[in-house]
């Protein structure tokens, strides 16, 4: 019998790429819901014109009516980087209030599957490393960020409410930093701003001292994960991430060797509550999805790079030109 996704956020660049794989793993149909805050029908080009797939524009924070049967639902529905949800703090907390209501609505109704893309921000700027899930976290509830970290918190505990009330078969993972080609240029985190200083050829800015340290997964791994998850009935919530960590200054060398790039790098003062460590423990990933990231880490900047390289080169320079008049 057919198998048939909606996927919220799928015009994101983690949705848009998740509605690829799902495509290509044996699901038949995927409706991509998406209003376009952040997410843009140019991550969908490649699907637009193939069998089984839909793209609605359609603000989750609204009841969703699909006709048919859904065997899936993955949501996804959120600005997701700090730029994005500082902008937009209130449609962030509709995203993970609402927008997570409505979705599992849709998942009860059809009997469906029901995962949550949740975000290691849950763990706040955390006090055990690495983090497992049992983890309760260290979060600011009223602070800059807080409009995201308690979204997605209150969207996780939604999420096991429906689960324990054996309304809907939900399931939560807890994805940590990733990274990979369509990451818009000016999205603020870190992996698209120094590879758009570097290809710029400005000063590639590291905040603080640029000891704190990230776990990036790139994104093709990262996807398989979520999809693993949606093929089976863990609850969760499952950590996805790389384990292996690295300072962001390391990174910003990495980034300016493999683009050649002569670019200085600046330090400049950290964010509040910016993390100091970020780490995924993800025994319960290998142990339960059989789930582990592949791709080395210079492996996946270099196809960063050329993505934005190929793609965005003409914008980059554009945009560097704009950064600079500011």
């Amino acid at each position: 019998m057919p198998i048939r996704a909606v996927v919220t956020g799928g015009a994101g660049f983690l949705g848009s790429h998740l509605c690829e794989r799902l495509l290509g793993s044996g699901f038949d149909h995927v409706l991509c819901v998406d209003n376009f805050l952040t997410g843009t029908a140019r991550n969908l080009d490649s699907l637009t014109a193939r069998d089984g797939f839909r793209l609605a524009r359609y603000d989750i924070a609204e009841p969703l009516h699909v006709p048919g049967p859904v065997d899936v639902v993955l949501h996804l529905a959120s600005p997701a980087s700090p730029v994005d949800y500082l902008r937009h703090p209130l449609e962030t907390l509709r995203a993970g209030s609402l927008g997570t209501w409505n979705a599992l609505e849709l998942a009860r109704r059809k009997s469906a599957r029901f995962v949550l893309a949740s975000t290691s921000e849950s763990y706040g700027d955390p006090q055990v490393h690495p983090q497992p899930e049992t983890y309760w976290g260290h979060v600011n509830p009223v602070g800059p960020r807080s409009c995201y970290d308690e979204a997605k918190r209150f969207s996780e505990a939604l999420t096991a409410a429906y689960r324990r009330t054996g309304k809907v078969n939900s399931g939560i993972v807890r994805i940590f930093n990733t990274f990979g080609p369509r990451m818009r240029v000016r999205d603020g985190r870190v992996v698209p701003t120094l590879i758009r200083q570097a290809l710029g050829r400005v000063p590639m800015t590291v905040t603080g001292d640029g000891k704190q340290t990230r776990s990036l997964c790139y994104v093709d791994d990262l996807v398989e994960g979520i999809v693993r998850m949606a093929r089976c009935s863990l609850a969760g919530p499952v950590n996805l991430g790389n384990p292996e960590e690295r300072t962001v200054l390391d990174l910003a060398h990495r980034i300016r060797n493999l683009t050649g790039s002569p670019a200085e790098i600046l330090l400049v003062p950290r964010p509040q509550d910016d993390p100091e460590r970020r780490c995924p423990d993800i025994t319960l990933a290998r142990a339960q999805l059989g789930w582990r990231p592949t791709t080395l880490l210079d492996e996946g900047l270099r196809r960063t790079i050329h993505w934005f390289s190929t793609v965005l080169e003409p914008r980059v320079t554009e945009l560097v030109a704009n950064e600079e008049a500011e």
